[in-house]
């Protein structure tokens, strides 16, 4: 089995998450930044967790969206996806994670199979997200400029939930 964490970072923030999550899992899982891969770097692993920041209103993090076309081409057929976010749920409330909801939803159509989706949504505050399905965040939920007291308990929480299926 072969796992890859791919994520993009402005701040550097988005690239710690991933740290902790790779550190948390305690499985053996390459880090990509996706401004260094290319997407076809994608089809080297079964098991992926991908990330991202939301920036602005909704948009994706500059390297997802410099390669956003392209990730739309990607076939998840048969592959093991998870997804995190972070975002604002104060500054941005009306779109808060919404550049996780946009991956997310670009992966599914070209057939992921995502776990740890279902995050819920209690203890956030925000109006609108398009990473919220079924009453539900599509992955783990970060918000670092208000709640960073919060992303060591959540991110252990949620890589409990999808190890098992990264451990197949």
């Amino acid at each position: 089995m072969s796992i890859g964490i791919f994520y993009g970072s402005n701040g550097g923030a988005t690239e710690s998450i991933a740290e902790q999550i790779r550190n948390a899992m305690d499985l053996e899982a390459d880090l990509h930044d996706i401004a260094d891969v290319n997407v076809d770097t994608f089809n080297e692993y079964s098991h992926i967790i991908i990330g991202t920041s939301t920036w602005g209103d909704g948009e994706l993090q500059d390297d997802w969206d410099d390669k956003f076309s392209d990730f739309e081409g990607v076939d998840f057929s048969g592959k093991t996806v998870a997804f995190f976010g972070l975002g604002d749920q104060e500054g941005y409330d009306e779109n808060f994670l919404d550049g996780m909801g946009t991956l997310h939803n670009a992966a599914v159509k070209n057939g992921a199979n995502v776990v740890g989706n279902g995050w819920s949504t209690d203890g956030y505050e925000y109006e609108e997200s398009i990473a919220v399905q079924d009453g539900a965040f599509v992955g783990l939920a970060i918000d670092e400029d208000n709640q960073d007291d919060l992303t060591e308990e959540r991110v252990q929480k949620w890589t409990e939930i999808i190890k098992p299926s990264f451990q197949d």
